[in-house]
């Protein structure tokens, strides 16, 4: 469904990403680890068209991303989770979630994919009147991955959901993500948490200053001594 090839990405003369070749197979759950400042981000935001790509190429169902408008991306069926939230925090749940559906052509569809994102996070149903920067923070990651969802995703772009949330949270998150791929999303997964990153994918990359360094199968990776000793705390 997407497919990297020996992409490479600057900013300025810092050399980001170097020759990061990574495959999402429709359907999957992929998921990219590494350390802060690996370069996981910056691999979404090169999906994305967010950050510009100095060689290589990106392909989505066959066709060429390289060259298209972060617009024109999201209209081919990605959409991107953001690191941090980044939920409009003056406006009512309803609203940002709302503004993840603007640039859908099927308006008569959307009361449908609110009941969905509704279904996956009840409560947000119960706070939808509710300004969004007074929900608490796994509130807010649970608001920013409805608001993608409102777009109709082809391939969801998770960037670091888990992050700076309680574990009971974190456990609740990505068994919801593992069911939204189970209904049909692909998703590409971007997580320091590990080891619950490798329990929900089928497929891992692990980034090292810019570089993939491991792969495999999520049950091999896990299984991987070196792996485990060196991303999975020797679980």
């Amino acid at each position: 469904m997407l497919k990297i090839s020996a992409i490479n990405c600057y900013y300025g003369y810092i050399h980001a990403l170097k020759d990061v070749s990574l495959e999402v197979p429709e359907g999957k759950i992929v998921t990219l680890l590494g350390a802060n400042g690996a370069g996981k981000t910056s691999t979404l935001k090169a999906i994305s068209g967010i950050l510009p790509i100095k060689s290589g190429k990106i392909e989505f169902m066959g066709k060429d991303l390289t060259k298209l408008t972060v617009e024109k991306i999201v209209a081919e069926g990605i959409v991107q989770s953001p690191e941090g939230r980044q939920i409009f925090p003056e406006l009512t749940v309803e609203e940002n979630l709302k503004i993840g559906s603007y640039t859908r052509k099927d308006k008569k569809n959307i009361p449908e994919t609110f009941e969905r994102v509704y279904n996956y996070f009840p409560i947000l149903k119960e706070r939808k009147k509710q300004i969004a920067g007074t929900l608490s923070g796994g509130e807010q990651q649970m608001l920013a991955i409805g608001r993608a969802l409102m777009a109709k995703p082809k391939l969801l772009l998770l960037d670091e959901p888990s992050l700076g949330l309680a574990p009971l949270i974190v456990k609740n998150i990505f068994g919801i993500i593992k069911q939204i791929n189970e209904e049909g999303t692909t998703i590409l997964l971007v997580e320091q948490n590990a080891v619950q990153a490798l329990n929900i994918a089928h497929y891992g990359y692990i980034l090292e200053t810019g570089k993939i360094v491991h792969q495999g199968k999520a049950e091999d990776l896990k299984n991987d001594d070196k792996v485990k000793k060196a991303y999975l705390g020797g679980q």
